[in-house]
């Protein structure tokens, strides 16, 4: 048990089972938002350039979306920071859902089933965002 769970109001925190079943998810997407996602648009490789030319924002914007989506990963396996992570990166989704429905003309599943797990996460570490407002970076 963390400093977060034992501080946090019991109503607030999640059970064991579903504190273990958030952990799954956290490291899953972690794991896939620093390689699968940010990897390929940090390097500059082809697949991921191509979506981003056809807004026509330029290389900037691949690499700036690839940060997000590397810190985002990074968040989501950090206890104190996952919360944080999960609401980022579910506006990073609606972002992206809508700029693949409008401007790409890509499917949106991907993009919406996405935001349900980060939002899951957000709520189930609901907690921990609080906390993190009500005393920053402390201890």
């Amino acid at each position: 048990m963390t400093t977060d769970e034992r501080t946090a109001p019991a109503e607030a925190r999640p059970g064991r089972a579903l504190n273990i079943i958030l952990w799954i998810i956290q490291v899953f997407l972690g794991v896939f938002m620093i390689a699968a996602s940010a990897g390929p648009k940090l390097i500059g490789h082809e697949s991921a350039a191509e979506g981003f030319d056809l807004i026509g924002w330029g290389d900037w914007f691949m690499y700036a979306i690839g940060v997000v989506e590397l810190l985002g990963g990074v968040g989501l396996l950090v206890a104190r920071l996952s919360g944080l992570a999960a609401i980022g990166l579910s506006l990073l989704m609606v972002g992206a859902a809508i700029f693949n429905a409008t401007v790409l003309d890509y499917p949106v599943a991907t993009p919406l089933v996405l935001l349900v797990f980060f939002l899951f996460i957000a709520w189930g570490r609901r907690y921990q965002t609080l906390r993190f407002f009500e005393r920053g970076f402390s201890r």
